[in-house]
Formats: C-alpha cells, structure tokens, sequence
C-alpha cells in the first residue's frame, strides 16, 4: 500500500487519531509501514495497547482505501492527505492536523490568509447583523471567510462573505454526505462554488457530541485568526477561540452587552486578552501586511448602515416573536409589558425594520430579524 491510501485507511480506523499516528510513524517510518507492521512492533510504540495493536494488523478489520476514494468520487468530493500539495499549509503547523480532508470545491494560494467567523446557534439579530457585515467587509478585503455552517453565527458569516462577492469555507462537523444541518444544503452549493466544502470525517459519519469539538480546531487551524461575534459561556464557538489561542492564531471578540447571556463568552476572551472589534478597522490593522491598499480602503468605504441595537423591552418583544406572530393583546401577557408600552415599542421596531403589522393588529418579525435555531 502507497503512503498516500495508507493515510486514507488509518483516517477511516477508530481509535487511532493524528497524534498517535505521528508517534508510530515517528517510530516505524512511513504511515505504510504502520500497516504492514505485526503486533508486536506497534505494541512497541507509546500509547498502542494490544486492542489497537490487533485491530491495526487484522486484514477483516481494515478499511478499504480504494473503495473510500471511490465512493468520495461518486458525491463530487476528492480526498487530500497529509502528503498532498493541496493540503492547507497552515493546518499543518497545528500539534494534530487530520490525516485526511474531504474535500468539495476548491483551495487557492491566498486562503492561507483566511479570517474565521464564529459564534452561538442561537443568536440574536445584533449578532447576526454584525457577523453578516464583518464577513462581507472581509470579502471586499479580499479575504476568505471561514466558519463550520451550523445554525446562527455561522451561517451569517457565510452569507455574508457571498453577499461581499468573496471566497467562503465550511469545515462541518460530519461527513459530507451527512450534511448538517439540513436546511443549509443550499447554502453549502453557493459555499462550494465559491470555496470549498472540508470535513476530516470518513464517508458515514454522523453528527455528534465528540464531531463538532474535533471540527474546531480546523476551523482555527486554517485560518490566521478568528472572530468570535456572540457567545455564551457553555458556547462551542469558545472552544474554537482556546485552540486558536493554543495555535497561535488571532482572536477577536466582539462585545455586547452586559446582561445578555450570549456576550458573556466573548467579553471572557477580551479579558483574557483577546483584540475587541467594534468595526472592520479593528480586523484590518491587525492583518494590514496581507491586504492591498486598495483593497483595505474599500472594506473601509462601505457603508451598510448602523448595526441594530435593541433596548431591554425590544429584546423582550423580539423574543416573544420567535414562536409566531401575535396579536398585542397575546404580546402583553407573555412580554408582561404595558399594551401602550408595546405600541410605542413597535413603532421603533417597524421603523428599525425588525418587525411589520398585520391586520388586526398581528405582529410579525420581519425575514431578517428570524431567529436560527
């Protein structure tokens, strides 16, 4: 078996992950020789019991290289190891880069500069509008944005980066041909002609508890920094920044405000010394060696409008909203607000576009203001 297929197979193995494939090639040689080695051999090596030493060395139990590469084919998707040139370069600097990527779309020389974008699934508009936005800025600077395609967060940034008409990347934390979610399929097309589609996980795999914690650090690992937008303190998205920290890379955080669940994340990561974002200037100095000048002055130029800001009684609105419309009287009872408080509100709201009246005084969030859960 060539080096290349013998990555392959050792990345479709359970119970062997990079690290402790490095410590065996470190000792047999070649990831080939890992495989044509007997019991006996491998047990020699740190961290290979006598389980994982048989399970290596039976032929019943060994993946089928050809037949990966071939099924990876047949859903439009290549696989590119270690040894390949196509291999992202700074994810090979990170102490346990995948053995294997699965790959649909495609890696250019100047994704190396790559910025990613993280954050909760459950968000608010002020932290989607802000993730839209920087990811659009970044776009017109000429940068590829970078985020894992779940709900929230994530998805804004992507669709924010195609709104700035640049190069976005999804790494997911599942196989590829078990996109999650499901809802972002469409979205994963517009991402594959425009960048690229990554996953380490082989063909099968399912999204899961253990999955997503692996994918982040290929988010970071890919990138130069990372901007985490919104995040609790339970968030995944914090996992991201501490990996990012432990690889050398940037972090921002954007900040929110002070009583609300879903800043309490990244106003940690400011105090832990992480750059605060207020606005694109804040990215774009830190990176100003990679950008062109021209390039800089026109992320600068762009002028989207202010980010929403919602006072405590909007917020309350707002969230009321997201099981469905309502009429005010129901919007009352579940907001405990004041029927004239609610009106007066819900002239800033309409006027702020977040939401629209409908006969018989029904209120309803406008499209934009949705939540992603």
């Amino acid at each position: 078996m060539n080096p290349r297929k013998a990555y392959i197979t050792l990345n479709m193995m359970e119970g062997i992950g990079p690290v402790k494939v490095r410590a065996m090639i470190d000792a047999l040689g070649s990831p080939d020789a890992i495989l044509a080695a007997n019991a006996a051999e491998l047990r020699c090596v740190k961290g290979i019991g006598p389980e994982l030493a048989r399970r290596i060395t039976s032929p019943e139990e060994r993946p089928d290289a050809d037949r990966e590469i071939k099924r990876a084919e047949n859903i439009g998707a290549r696989i590119v190891t270690f040894l390949d040139d196509e291999y992202p370069a700074r994810l090979k600097e990170i102490h346990d880069p995948p053995l294997a990527l699965y790959v649909r779309g495609t890696f250019e020389t100047f994704d190396r500069h790559s910025i990613a974008i993280v954050g909760s699934r459950r968000t608010t508009l002020y932290g989607r509008t802000v993730a839209d936005r920087l990811a659009y800025q970044l776009a017109k600077a000429g940068l590829m944005v970078v985020s894992g395609l779940a709900r929230g967060i994530d998805t804004a940034a992507h669709e924010g980066a195609l709104k700035g008409g640049g190069r976005t990347g999804a790494v997911i934390g599942s196989a590829l041909d078990h996109l999650y979610p499901p809802e972002n399929r469409a979205l994963s097309q517009k991402i594959e002609k425009s960048g690229y589609l990554m996953s380490e996980f082989p063909l099968g795999t399912e999204p899961g508890k253990t999955t997503f914690p692996m994918r982040n650090r290929i988010v970071s690992g890919v990138c130069v920094g990372i901007i985490v937008v919104e995040a609790g303190r339970g968030s995944g998205a914090l996992i991201t920044a501490n990996q990012a920290m432990e690889q050398g890379r940037i972090v921002f955080a954007v900040p929110g405000r002070i009583d609300a669940p879903t800043s309490r994340g990244c106003h940690d990561l400011l105090k832990l010394g992480a750059r605060l974002v207020d606005g694109i200037d804040d990215v774009l100095e830190e990176l100003e060696f990679l950008i062109p000048p021209e390039r800089k002055t026109q992320a600068q130029d762009l002028n989207e409008g202010p980010v929403i800001q919602l006072s405590g009684p909007e917020e309350k609105i707002v969230r009321a909203l997201w099981e469905g419309p309502l009429d005010v009287d129901d919007l009352s009872r579940k907001t405990t607000l004041k029927i004239a408080e609610i009106s007066a509100h819900l002239i800033t709201l309409e006027m702020k576009r977040v939401v629209r009246m409908r006969p018989g005084r029904v209120v309803e969030l406008a499209d934009a203001a949705k939540p992603r859960t």
